[in-house]
């Protein structure tokens, strides 16, 4: 069964369409890469599929993340499916406060568990992200004192910490210099066959090293 699915899914704008026709699915433990030139709409349709589009886009065709329609969800739905579906922006945003209360806070306000319980899915999440080593004496630490590649790493131990069946990255090494975009593929590929991932990526290098399949978008709109 896939986690993701799309059949001739297109994003429009009063009527132009600025993305798609688009088909393709994602299988459990499965890296899809998603490329294409600027203005193709990857980063557009990573958001359609977790349903974070602004109002005036709308999203055609037959669409299914981890068994729902963002296009038809309730708020209450999509809310759930956005747990499920984590996307990961190019920018790293950390919040106010430590290491560990950033690797917690989905968990904290999505799942009733005892604090040990949740420091412990913190702690296997940043180990999955490849960030434990260098966080573990320092969790109370305020996130902001981090450097760049490992707050992109926390924010990816963060989505990770909520077991999500669909991780959505994107561009998530762009930002970073060679030693923290090397960081960064090592948890991505260290996830290769335990996650599904979908990751955005300009760089094709980048998706044959860490993809099982790669789509490529084109930059067709048109009326």
């Amino acid at each position: 069964m896939s986690v993701l699915w799309a059949r001739d899914v297109s994003i429009r704008h009063a009527g132009r369409r600025l993305v798609g026709p688009v088909s393709l699915a994602v299988a459990a433990g499965e890296t899809m890469g998603l490329c294409g030139p600027s203005g193709s709409g990857k980063s557009t349709l990573l958001r359609g599929f977790v349903g974070l589009l602004p109002p005036e886009l709308a999203v055609e065709g037959e669409l299914r993340v981890v068994g729902s329609d963002p296009c038809t969800a309730s708020p209450a739905r999509l809310a759930e499916l956005r747990a499920r579906a984590v996307l990961v922006g190019q920018t790293p945003v950390v919040f106010p406060g430590s290491v560990l209360a950033n690797a917690t806070f989905g968990l904290r306000h999505l799942v009733r568990a005892p604090r040990r319980a949740l420091r412990d899915r913190a702690e296997s999440a940043l180990r999955d992200a490849g960030l434990w080593e260098e966080v573990a004496d320092r969790l109370d630490a305020p996130a902001r004192t981090l450097s760049v590649g490992q707050r992109q790493r926390l924010c990816l131990a963060r989505a990770l910490a909520l077991d999500p069946g669909l991780l959505l990255l994107d561009e998530p090494t762009s930002a970073l210099d060679a030693a923290a975009r090397a960081a960064v593929e090592s948890a991505v590929a260290g996830l290769r066959g335990r996650r599904s991932v979908v990751l955005v990526s300009h760089d094709a290098a980048q998706l044959a090293r860490l993809c099982d399949s790669v789509v490529e978008l084109h930059a067709n709109a048109v009326a």
